[in-house]
Protein backbone atom coordinates (compact mmCIF):
# COMPACT_ATOMS: atom_id res chain seq x y z
CA UNK A 1 0.00 0.00 0.00
CA UNK A 2 1.75 3.60 -0.86
CA UNK A 3 1.49 6.24 2.00
CA UNK A 4 -1.06 9.04 0.58
CA UNK A 5 0.70 12.49 -0.42
CA UNK A 6 -1.22 14.33 3.03
CA UNK A 7 0.75 11.50 5.01
CA UNK A 8 3.92 12.00 4.06
CA UNK A 9 3.53 15.82 4.15
CA UNK A 10 2.38 15.73 7.79
CA UNK A 11 5.21 13.34 8.33
CA UNK A 12 8.03 15.74 6.95
CA UNK A 13 6.69 18.71 8.67
CA UNK A 14 6.25 16.96 12.11
CA UNK A 15 10.01 15.60 11.77
CA UNK A 16 11.42 19.27 11.00
CA UNK A 17 9.03 20.67 13.44
CA UNK A 18 10.56 17.58 16.06
CA UNK A 19 14.46 18.55 14.51
CA UNK A 20 13.67 22.31 15.63
CA UNK A 21 12.48 21.62 19.50
CA UNK A 22 15.11 19.41 19.93
CA UNK A 23 18.24 21.91 18.76
CA UNK A 24 15.99 25.16 20.86
CA UNK A 25 16.11 22.21 24.06
CA UNK A 26 19.60 21.46 23.34
CA UNK A 27 20.89 25.50 22.65
CA UNK A 28 18.82 26.51 26.01
CA UNK A 29 20.96 23.69 28.13
CA UNK A 30 24.31 24.37 26.46
CA UNK A 31 23.38 28.06 27.26
CA UNK A 32 22.92 27.36 30.67
CA UNK A 33 26.42 25.23 31.29
CA UNK A 34 28.44 27.33 29.07
CA UNK A 35 27.00 31.08 29.98
CA UNK A 36 26.17 30.73 33.91
CA UNK A 37 23.30 33.58 35.13
CA UNK A 38 25.57 36.31 34.65
CA UNK A 39 23.64 39.36 33.43
CA UNK A 40 24.84 41.30 30.11
CA UNK A 41 26.83 44.32 30.75
CA UNK A 42 25.39 47.91 29.43
CA UNK A 43 27.25 49.95 27.74
CA UNK A 44 26.97 53.66 28.23
CA UNK A 45 25.12 55.50 25.83
CA UNK A 46 27.68 57.68 23.19
CA UNK A 47 26.77 60.90 22.14
CA UNK A 48 26.29 61.51 18.60
CA UNK A 49 28.49 63.92 16.85
CA UNK A 50 28.35 64.96 13.53
CA UNK A 51 30.78 63.83 10.90
CA UNK A 52 33.35 66.77 10.50
CA UNK A 53 33.21 68.43 6.60
CA UNK A 54 35.59 68.10 4.14
CA UNK A 55 38.62 70.53 4.44
CA UNK A 56 38.83 72.69 0.98
CA UNK A 57 41.89 71.52 0.33
CA UNK A 58 40.69 67.78 0.12
CA UNK A 59 38.20 69.35 -2.52
CA UNK A 60 41.10 69.08 -5.30
CA UNK A 61 41.74 65.91 -4.65
CA UNK A 62 38.21 64.47 -4.76
CA UNK A 63 37.85 66.44 -8.49
CA UNK A 64 40.82 64.83 -9.71
CA UNK A 65 39.24 61.48 -8.62
CA UNK A 66 36.03 61.92 -9.86
CA UNK A 67 37.53 62.85 -13.52
CA UNK A 68 39.64 59.68 -13.47
CA UNK A 69 36.55 58.18 -12.63
CA UNK A 70 34.98 59.56 -15.08
CA UNK A 71 37.87 58.97 -17.85
CA UNK A 72 37.73 55.40 -16.82
CA UNK A 73 34.28 54.86 -17.50
CA UNK A 74 34.16 56.86 -21.12
CA UNK A 75 37.23 55.39 -21.95
CA UNK A 76 38.43 58.78 -22.22
CA UNK A 77 41.93 60.68 -21.76
CA UNK A 78 41.62 62.55 -18.64
CA UNK A 79 42.93 65.78 -19.91
CA UNK A 80 39.61 65.83 -22.30
CA UNK A 81 37.29 66.04 -19.37
CA UNK A 82 37.10 69.38 -17.44
CA UNK A 83 34.61 69.50 -14.02
CA UNK A 84 32.61 72.85 -14.45
CA UNK A 85 31.07 72.48 -10.35
CA UNK A 86 30.25 70.24 -7.88
CA UNK A 87 27.86 70.24 -5.58
CA UNK A 88 27.30 68.18 -2.29
CA UNK A 89 24.06 66.38 -2.87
Amino acid sequence: MEPSSLFVCLMGMGTVFFGLICLIVLTMIMGKIVGGHAAPAVAAPVPVTAAPAAPEGNRQEIAAAVAAAVAEELGADITGIRIVSMKKL
